[in-house]
């Protein structure tokens, strides 16, 4: 088939094809095509993430080798951080405040019960303020690769884990140095880490999402974390404090059941010698488990629903 263009000149058009008649959906069947960056399923999302599983630890363990690169005392300051934090916690609220009163098994537990308290607390305040940007401030790498995105705030989760098992050794020798010496309780650390980090990770995939499109929530974080902590009892026993300005029955049982105090609760009764049973909100494991499992598959659920908007706008 010819036609004559502007010019004069002769041109020859193409025959029509069975393609011309399909539409652009069709198309894509017919040739197998897909929309790049389109959100998979959920069980293939998980099957991407597990398949992917040695990059997200690698990634976590140079991101915590970087973290202190430029400072010249490099990583110990992933211990002295949290023990810096815990001594001026200790000036205020132990020695001037009066914090020390009420702790279970004596004031002599103060900094044992302190000191857990902050390093246990720090695993999940960091966990989420590094979740708020674990998008944003990893905009290039989600242009550039094709991967899952959860991997970035899974591998945040990972590399707060490691920074807190590198502090529990310090914290290990300030137990024994208050003659708490390792017993069979302290086992039950490892159930408490895992519930604490399916909920740090849960949370932290809340937060990217939100984050990923609500920047300036990254500075309000801040606020509110700090006025998490205090609410949390990290600092002084929650409801021997409560209880001086005759709080109600119901605040304590609220205040006591929110993650942060059950988790933190849980391996202070594992390590500290003395630390009544009686002292723990009731149903206390049932508490850990769920919050784990509640915030953890519905975090990710979250996450995975908006897969494909991720780096871009």
């Amino acid at each position: 088939m010819t036609e004559t263009t502007h010019g004069g000149a002769v041109g020859v058009k193409p025959p029509p094809t069975p393609d011309d008649r399909l539409s652009p959906a069709d198309l894509a069947a017919k040739y197998g095509l897909s929309v790049s960056g389109a959100r998979p399923s959920l069980p293939e999302y998980v099957r991407q993430l597990w398949a992917r599983r040695h990059f997200i630890l690698a990634f976590s363990r140079a991101k915590l080798t970087a973290q202190y690169s430029q400072a010249k005392l490099g990583q110990v300051w992933q211990v002295v951080t949290p023990l810096l934090n815990a001594a001026v916690y200790f000036l205020i609220f132990g020695v001037i405040m009066g914090g020390r009163k009420g702790i279970p098994g004596g004031q002599e537990n103060y900094i044992p019960f302190l000191v857990t308290g902050v390093f246990v607390f720090t695993f999940t305040q960091t966990s989420v303020l590094n979740g708020v940007r674990a998008i944003s401030s990893n905009l290039g790498l989600v242009r550039a690769l094709h991967f899952p995105r959860a991997s970035l705030p899974i591998s945040i989760c990972l590399q707060q884990l490691q920074q807190l098992l590198y502090s529990m050794i310090v914290l290990v020798v300030i137990l024994v140095s208050f003659r708490h010496f390792p017993a069979w309780s302290w086992l039950l650390i490892l159930p408490a880490l895992l519930c604490q980090f399916l909920f740090n990770t849960g949370l932290a995939l809340i937060m990217a999402r939100l984050g990923s499109k609500t920047p300036d929530l990254a500075q309000l974080m801040p606020f509110i974390t700090r006025t998490w902590l205090y609410a949390s009892g990290v600092m002084f026993f929650l409801p021997y404090q409560l209880s001086r300005i005759d709080a109600p029955a119901w605040m304590i049982d609220v205040l006591q059941a929110n993650p942060a105090a059950v988790y933190m609760d849980l391996i202070r009764f594992a390590f500290i010698d003395g630390y009544p049973a009686s002292s723990l909100p009731p149903h206390v494991w049932a508490l850990a488990l769920g919050w784990g499992v509640l915030v953890g598959i519905g975090g990710f659920v979250f996450f995975w629903k908006s897969e494909e908007r991720y780096g871009r706008g």
